[in-house]
């Protein structure tokens, strides 16, 4: 007995706390679940008792009624009659659990309703053979005698079942009782007890007694607790005298300034190798944010001849917010304004009124930015752009070391964007000596022809010998077309050949182009430019300028127009389409033509926008126009800066 009470025990010790107080539960709910249904059972059955009093009171009814008829020789009611009698007795005899209504099973009842049937056939039998109406009074005065047993019965059937509802209630309400008693005896074994240990623990604790412990007295969730601690009681003795806290924060002092250190040879590794500027700066903006542990992260170059800030790269910055903070103007937004004088700043979202100027920062707010930190990047006293730092925590310090490490990023970032710019003034100029090297050739070339000329001078003048004026005519007219002719493809190839950027914008280029070729055709020539566009780097805008030459090009030569449309488009990717409404050609019939003048320039156009990952595309309809669009990818070799 003893040593089945110790397992017990022992089972109880290591039982969960959640274990111990679920089976204490399960156990009430079990008891009182069982006691409910069987409460519901008993006044199931006391209403099934009830309403088979009630069908047995009707049968008092139905028999006066039945011996009355009969009385009364009113013959034909008394089939329906006795048919209504005998489906009640089947009622009864039955029972039914849908109402619900039953009769006691013991055999004092059964024998009742046995007693009632055989009087109710006795009487039926009566009047069948015709008995007198006092007789078939007697007969039913018994019958209803019977019945008047048959209630009895089920009234004392009914009482003993009352007399168990009652008792069963007092169980339950001496249950409840219990279950009450027992979990707050629970409560004070399982919870109270080992809270007043551990409380004891740390008011010692609190004293200074680190040598504290508490008694582990189980393995439940108070035990661990118990037990964590007493391990943290120790650890805090072994760190009493605080050497050990020193040397901590001497190696994370260090662990940082490694960090910083890593991340200073990251920026300049980084500026090493950069091709473009659109590598350098998300890898600068990446960082950036990640020094500073901000939630996001933007790179704004600054436009000093357009007065705004064009949006290099970002990290982890809402599309939605992109979209808005592409370009923005000196003064629309508490960030985005590195032209101004001074060095980084912070300010404070949440802190700012309605009233404020600009935007007032909504944009920030709208996204759940509550900080910003602007770094401008500066290199020998010229702005070039701005970082900003955002923060969803207002709350969220930034250590004067990172501040300074963050600016110490700003002016490698500033190195690497005058490098990137140097290497791109570099391949420019490379492109230029190569560009006049082929317009000299080209110059060369016009040697064939001046033969040419030559030869139909040498007509001319035999013409002339032989006095033969058609001749004469028909060679002049042959030298003045191929004067015009020449003229004209000399001038666009060195115009062509010799296009080069000085340094501005595209759409700058483009309005300079479209003068050049108004001036030579005389075509009226219209510019349309939908948004502020991103310098390109200058190969990449060389070699677009002249897959617009060569369109413009065609056009001349071959589209027979009234009129050419040019639209820059930014978004949502840089791309120039070209538009004129002449007699167009069947594209193709064109494309299978290798010998066509026309399709030697739509070849030379693809593969010069290939050379710059760009794509044409060409749309074409005899009698209404010619349509060539020419859409560049996002930054397809590096943003330059303007000189």
């Amino acid at each position: 007995m003893n040593a089945a009470f110790l397992r017990a025990s022992r089972r109880l010790q290591r039982a969960s706390l959640a274990a111990k107080l679920g089976a204490l539960g399960s156990l009430i709910m079990v008891v009182a679940l069982g006691s409910i249904a069987f409460t519901v059972w008993v006044t199931w059955q006391l209403e099934g008792g009830a309403a088979a009093v009630n069908e047995a009171g009707r049968l008092r009814m139905q028999t006066w009624r039945y011996a009355q008829v009969a009385s009364a020789q009113d013959l034909p009611q008394l089939p329906a009659l006795a048919q209504q009698y005998d489906a009640t007795l089947a009622l009864l005899d039955a029972g039914d659990p849908a109402r619900p209504l039953f009769v006691p099973r013991d055999e004092d009842t059964r024998a009742a309703l046995q007693a009632v049937r055989s009087r109710w056939q006795a009487l039926q039998r009566a009047i069948s053979e015709g008995a007198t109406p006092l007789q078939a009074g007697q007969l039913a005065g018994d019958l209803v005698i019977e019945i008047d047993h048959l209630v009895t019965g089920i009234e004392a059937h009914l009482q003993r079942w009352t007399s168990i509802l009652s008792a069963l209630q007092f169980t339950l309400l001496a249950l409840a009782l219990a279950a009450g008693v027992a979990l707050l005896y629970a409560a004070h074994l399982f919870i109270f007890q080992p809270l007043a240990r551990l409380q004891r623990g740390l008011e010692a604790v609190a004293r200074g007694d680190l040598g504290a412990r508490v008694d582990v007295e189980t393995h439940d969730e108070f035990g661990e607790v118990a037990d964590g601690f007493n391990h943290m009681a120790m650890r805090l003795e072994d760190l009493y005298r605080g050497l050990e806290t020193k040397v901590a924060e001497k190696t994370e002092h260090l662990r940082t300034e490694r960090e910083r250190l890593a991340a200073l040879y990251e920026a300049s590794r980084r500026v090493a190798q950069a091709a473009s500027l659109d590598e350098l700066a998300q890898g600068f903006v990446r960082q950036f944010r990640e020094v500073a542990r901000a939630d996001a992260a933007l790179l704004r170059w600054h436009d000093a001849e357009q007065g705004r800030m064009l949006m290099l790269a970002a990290d982890r910055v809402p599309a939605a917010m992109l979209e808005h903070e592409r370009c923005l103007a000196p003064g629309d937004c508490h960030c985005g304004n590195g032209a101004a004088p001074g060095g980084p700043r912070t300010i404070t979202i949440h802190a700012l009124t309605d009233g404020d100027t600009g935007d007032s920062a909504g944009t920030c707010r709208r996204f759940g930015f509550q900080r910003v930190l602007t770094l401008p990047v500066l290199l020998q006293d010229q702005t070039l752009g701005e970082v900003d730092l955002l923060w969803r925590d207002a709350t969220r310090p930034v250590l004067d070391d990172d501040r300074a490490l963050l600016e110490g990023l700003a002016a490698q970032l500033a190195g690497g964007i005058e490098s990137v710019r140097a290497q791109a003034l570099q391949r420019e100029a490379a492109v230029s000596e190569e560009r006049g090297f082929i317009a000299r050739e080209l110059h060369d070339s016009i040697a064939q022809a001046l033969a040419f000329m030559k030869i139909q001078l040498q007509m001319l003048r035999g013409a002339l010998r032989r006095g033969d004026p058609a001749a004469t005519t028909r060679v002049v007219d042959e030298l003045d077309a191929g004067v015009r002719e020449s003229l004209a493809d000399v001038r666009e190839l060195l115009l062509h050949f010799r296009t080069r950027s000085d340094g501005a914008e595209l759409a700058a280029a483009l309005r300079a182009t479209l003068q050049k070729f108004q001036h030579q055709t005389g075509l009226p020539a219209q510019l349309d430019v939908r948004g502020p566009v991103l310098p390109l780097a200058p190969d990449v805008q060389v070699q677009l300028l002249h897959v617009v030459q060569e369109a413009l090009s065609n056009v001349r030569k071959h589209a027979q127009a009234r009129q050419v449309w040019v639209t820059l488009d930014p978004r949502p990717e840089l791309s120039v389409t070209v538009r004129d409404d002449g007699r167009g050609f069947d594209l193709a019939a064109r494309n299978s033509d290798d010998g066509d003048d026309g399709h030697v320039g739509l070849r030379i156009m693809r593969e010069r926008a290939a050379g710059i990952g760009a794509e044409v595309e060409i749309t074409s309809t005899r009698g209404e126009g010619t349509q060539v669009r020419i859409a560049v990818p996002s930054r397809p070799a590096s943003v330059a800066l303007a000189a």
